[in-house]
């Protein structure tokens, strides 16, 4: 039980954080990812930065905990085991990539924004739900 307790008041710092370091990056802000989609028009080159940032970040955090046996707290690390790219994966991709370039916002953001009561938040979460439950049920139609 206790072991619990630690990893959820872990998670909830790790989410925290997170979601802090969106809102000061200005990626809650649609404008602001839109901004950066605008090639032809104002320009904004700051996303590109944080990307940078979070890709460097993340770069050295995965390198060394691959070498690790286990994390900081006693859990096993779970790494992807599927490395195709598969025709859903580009799939996924592309609708991923076509949603975040028509609304500027992916789901981090949007959790972020539906926690300080944003109804554009809110009503990306209920349309993101509703596209899980479709691609759910697709593939076990699919697959029956």
């Amino acid at each position: 039980m206790q072991k619990h307790w630690i990893l959820s008041l872990s998670a909830f710092i790790c989410g925290l954080l997170f979601g802090l370091g969106l809102l000061m990056a200005g990626m809650a802000n649609p404008a602001k990812v839109l901004g950066f989609l605008d090639v032809t028009g104002l320009w904004d080159p700051s996303l590109a930065l944080v990307m940078l940032g979070a890709i460097a970040v993340a770069f050295i955090a995965f390198r060394l905990s691959k070498k690790m046996p286990q994390s900081l707290l006693n859990t096993k690390f779970s790494w992807p085991e599927a490395t195709a790219i598969t025709r859903p994966l580009l799939v996924g991709s592309a609708l991923f990539g076509l949603g975040w370039g028509l609304v500027g916002l992916c789901p981090g953001p949007a959790l972020v924004l539906a926690g300080t009561g944003s109804v554009e938040g809110l009503i990306f979460i209920v349309f993101m739900l509703i596209g899980i439950r479709l691609v759910d049920y697709f593939q076990a139609k699919q697959s029956s």
